[in-house]
C-alpha cells in the first residue's frame, strides 16, 4: 500500500512533469541519457544516496554536490529539476523518479524492458538473439535489456518481460527434470 502511495503521489507526478518538460523542448532522449547517468551515480555510491536522503544535510549543500557531480553531464533543465527536488524535500525519491521517467520513455517509444539474468556476460550476438526473441514474444518496437549475472544458473539465461518469465537456464532445466522424475515415481 505504501509503495503504491509513493508511486502515485510522488514518483509519477514528478516523472510526468520531467517528461512534459522533455517533450516540450524535444529533449526526451537527452533526458533519458541524463537519467541513466544519475542512476549510475546513485548505484555506484551509497554515500551519495545517504547524503541526499539525510534530513540533517542542508539543502544548499545538496545542491552544491549535485552541481559538482552532474552539472557538466546533465542538461541545465534537468539540473534545475534536481534543485526543485531538493527544495521540496523530494530528492530522496530521485532514484524512483528516474526509473519512472525511464518507464514513461519506454512507453513513449514503444520499448519493452527485458531483464536478462545469465551465468556469464552475454556476447553481442547473444544479446541480439535475446532481443529478437523478446520482440517476437511481445510485439514491441524496441527492446531494452537490463542485464545481471547469477553464476548459480550454471548456464543459459532467464528472461523476464513484465510478468512473463522464460527460464532457459541449466538450473531451471535440471529442476524441471527433477520434478518430472519425482512425479513419475
Amino acid at each position: 500500500m505504501k509503495d503504491t502511495l509513493v508511486m502515485g503521489e510522488i514518483l509519477e507526478p514528478y516523472a510526468k512533469a520531467l517528461m512534459a518538460v522533455a517533450q516540450s523542448n524535444d529533449l526526451t532522449d537527452r533526458f533519458g541519457e541524463d537519467v541513466a547517468f544519475l542512476l549510475s551515480l546513485l548505484n555506484e555510491s551509497e554515500e551519495l544516496r545517504q547524503f541526499l536522503s539525510s534530513p540533517l544535510t542542508k539543502p544548499e549543500a545538496k545542491k552544491v554536490v549535485l552541481e559538482r557531480l552532474a552539472g557538466e553531464q546533465v542538461h541545465p533543465y534537468l539540473l534545475n529539476f534536481l534543485k526543485i527536488l531538493v527544495d521540496r524535500g523530494r530528492i530522496l525519491f530521485l532514484e524512483g523518479i528516474c526509473k519512472q521517467y525511464q518507464a514513461l520513455l519506454r512507453e513513449l517509444k514503444q520499448t519493452v524492458l527485458a531483464e536478462v539474468i545469465s551465468a556469464v556476460d552475454l556476447s553481442e550476438a547473444q544479446e541480439e538473439s535475446v532481443r529478437q526473441k523478446v520482440l517476437t514474444l511481445v510485439g514491441a518496437q524496441q527492446v531494452e535489456l537490463e542485464k545481471s549475472i547469477d553464476p548459480d544458473l550454471i548456464g543459459g539465461v532467464i528472461i523476464k518481460v513484465g510478468s512473463q518469465v522464460i527460464d532457459a537456464s541449466l538450473r531451471g532445466q535440471l529442476r524441471r527434470i527433477g520434478l518430472r522424475l519425482s512425479s513419475a515415481t
